[in-house]
């Protein structure tokens, strides 16, 4: 069968949950395709978006680029590499067959067609493309035609160009990063804040980092499994702002004038405290937190109210009603959780206490952290603090 096929490196993405948006569904148009240039940036590729499809478009040796671009972009439901033909029926059918047969090779034993005719001007219906273009790959004897449970569906999709693909990947979905605006993640080396901060990218905003690091109680390579985690979260977030504040001066302070069952609490207070000064600095929004409730004794309602009157920003924890096999089974998805269970603690689990207080009374807790005197050590501790961004391209 002759081909007429244009042979290239064109990938059909699908955009996901932006597609609902009104009026101002341009912006975060504008933004997923703004995202995805950067990925792609050095590659020689284009990319266009239209009519509820995305196109990207580049040369050959641009495909592992463009790949590991679309498997970490947030705000598409799926893309697939596809076939360009022309638009006529001979052309698709031969583009049909041709990837039939790569199928094939590939494993699969039988198939179905699934037509879309976007482009009305096109002669023949969805459903006659369908049928022209499976007869000749049956006929042929490639695979075998199964409409119920098809080992694969090859698709095919007449718009201003007709595309030919057989196996589509489900993308990340959510909302382009950028759109949501920007908060600050309060990073551990634990599962569950890398996974908190995946989940409000998916919701379209951007992050900054903020980890506290507690030397020499802590040791280096439990900052470089944080590091490392902030850098899985930058493949995603299309970078992100890491900011890395010493805590040592402050966990003493605590253990030294505070009641050993408020601790942990009273740290979280000034973490809460540390995080307004940071929001302050880059303009973000909101706060972002790990927690989930009941997981922890700091995590009670009780001790999460005290932990709020600190906040002057909103306090976001995306992981307030998941149970701990939900968050391992998405750490492990998105790339986080080998890292996360690397045995090096980080400054949370210093000075635990045995009994932490599980339902503190705000008043009390606030008189117990105003007899800190601890304020002047939090601002010393962020004017020393560390900064570094990780990109979107970070392997």
């Amino acid at each position: 069968m002759k081909e007429k096929i244009i042979r290239d490196a064109i990938y059909l993405v699908k955009v996901g949950e932006l597609t609902l948006k009104g009026g101002n569904i341009k912006d975060f148009e504008q933004r997923l395709v703004q995202n995805a240039k950067l990925y792609l940036e050095g590659t020689n590729s284009k990319v266009r978006l239209r009519a509820g499809r995305m196109y990207i478009e580049g040369p050959e040796s641009a495909v592992p680029a463009i790949e590991y671009a679309l498997h970490h972009l947030i705000g598409i439901s799926g893309w697939a590499r596809a076939l360009i033909t022309e638009k006529n029926i001979e052309a698709i059918t031969s583009a049909v067959y041709s990837e039939a047969i790569r199928l094939r090779d590939a494993g699969m034993k039988t198939f179905k067609i699934e037509a879309r005719r976007a482009e009305k001007s096109f002669p023949l219906t969805s459903y006659e493309i369908a049928c022209q273009a499976g007869e000749a790959v049956h006929e042929a004897e490639i695979l075998k035609v199964n409409v119920k449970t098809p080992d694969v569906v090859i698709n095919v999709e007449v718009r201003e160009r007709c595309f030919v693909y057989g196996t589509s990947i489900t993308g990340c979905r959510g909302l382009p990063c950028g759109t949501g605006g920007r908060a600050l993640l309060l990073l551990s080396g634990g599962i569950d804040s890398p996974v908190a901060g995946y989940r409000m990218l998916y919701r379209g905003m951007k992050l900054d980092c903020l980890y506290f690091h507690s030397h020499p109680y802590t040791s280096p390579q439990a900052r470089e499994k944080v590091e490392t985690l902030a850098g899985i979260l930058a493949r995603y977030g299309v970078g992100v702002h890491f900011n890395c504040v010493p805590f040592t001066a402050v966990q003493q302070r605590i253990r030294d004038r505070g009641p050993a069952a408020y601790s942990t609490l009273l740290l979280r207070m000034c973490m809460m405290k540390t995080a307004n000064l940071q929001c302050d600095f880059s303009g973000a929004k909101a706060i972002i937190t790990g927690e989930s409730l009941g997981q922890v004794a700091s995590q009670t309602i009780e001790n999460l109210n005290v932990t709020n009157t600190l906040a002057n920003r909103p306090v976001l924890r995306p992981l307030i009603g998941m149970d701990k096999q939900e968050i391992i089974d998405l750490a492990i998805k998105i790339g986080t959780y080998e890292t996360s269970i690397l045995p090096y603690d980080d400054c949370c689990v210093l000075f635990s206490p045995k009994h932490p207080v599980l339902k503190a009374n705000l008043e009390e807790t606030l008189a117990l952290y105003e007899e800190l005197e601890i304020d002047e050590l939090i601002q010393e501790a962020f004017d020393s603090r560390e900064h570094m961004r990780f990109g979107c391209l970070q392997k």
